[in-house]
């Protein structure tokens, strides 16, 4: 399905009213609306009113109630889809301050508690050297001292026990020479590093083997209850249960693809190695 980043916003007001609409067709009140589907008035009210957005799953509880017709279930099925989805533009970010997108990313990892990052392209922040995070932000204008300190800042939510980390790298991700090549190995080791803390799991990917299954986007997944989608040019963050529980089994796959704990660490040790012999040559 097809975002358009300008739908993102009105949805949630057609979405509202279209449901308030097709109550009223209904000849249902409020309250018997919400008996019938087993919510609160009080829910059904906020929904129509544009207050709350219903899932996925609420919505279609709805129109079954109000013997929707098929092609309008398709028709609010898809706005709800969109209403649930956020659109985050990166040159309005980048407008407001890479060290802000830092803070909302913070939030996001004090309040979850099982945390998955599929990284096809490059090292998180959470992983990353100084180095690393300093080259990563060189091609964008402006000082960036604050985002800088505000990612370094957040690695610190990796020693807290009551989370669980699980991050799956592929080898591209690892080996892409962002940095010369002796910061590139010393990046490896700090992987290698993090991969032994009890409540982290890393994983890496080689480019080896058949894997029918290819990757197409960053993504990382909060707990169950919200996936972020990053593309070159913002974010998508998906909050309805379906659309998460899809970067759920995908990432799932892609557990199944990678090497874990001393396989891993040994291929990252393999990797870095390499760069250490670059550095030789030079």
């Amino acid at each position: 399905m097809a975002f358009d980043p300008q739908e993102l916003g009105q949805s949630h007001s057609d979405l509202a009213a279209i449901l308030q609409e097709l109550r009223k067709r209904a000849g249902l009140s409020g309250v018997q609306l919400a008996g019938r589907v087993n919510m609160s008035q009080s829910k059904i009210s906020k929904i129509e009113t544009g207050k709350v957005t219903p899932s996925l799953v609420d919505v279609d509880l709805i129109l079954r109630a109000l013997a929707t017709p098929p092609e309008l279930i398709a028709h609010v099925t898809a706005l709800a889809r969109i209403a649930n989805t956020e659109w985050q533009d990166a040159r309005a970010l980048r407008r407001k301050g890479l060290d802000k997108k830092q803070v909302e990313l913070a939030t996001l990892e004090q309040n979850s508690t099982e945390l998955r990052y599929f990284l096809p392209t490059m090292v998180t922040g959470l992983l990353a050297t100084p180095e690393y995070i300093r080259a990563s932000l060189a091609s964008f204008p402006g000082d960036h001292s604050k985002a800088i300190t505000k990612k370094l800042e957040r690695q610190t939510v990796l020693y807290e026990a009551s989370k669980r980390f699980t991050f799956i790298l592929t080898e591209q991700a690892c080996r892409w020479p962002l940095l010369p090549s002796q910061a590139m190995a010393i990046q490896l080791d700090r992987l290698a590093s993090v991969s032994r803390l009890p409540n982290v799991r890393l994983g890496v990917i080689p480019m080896a083997g058949h894997m029918p299954w290819a990757p197409l986007n960053v993504f990382t997944v909060y707990d169950a209850g919200l996936a972020t989608v990053e593309v070159s040019t913002g974010a998508l963050v998906f909050r309805d249960p379906r659309d998460v529980q899809e970067y759920l089994d995908e990432f799932r796959t892609f557990e199944g693809y990678s090497l874990w704990d001393d396989e891993a660490r040994d291929k990252l040790n393999e990797w870095a190695g390499r760069f250490r012999g670059i550095s030789r040559d030079l």
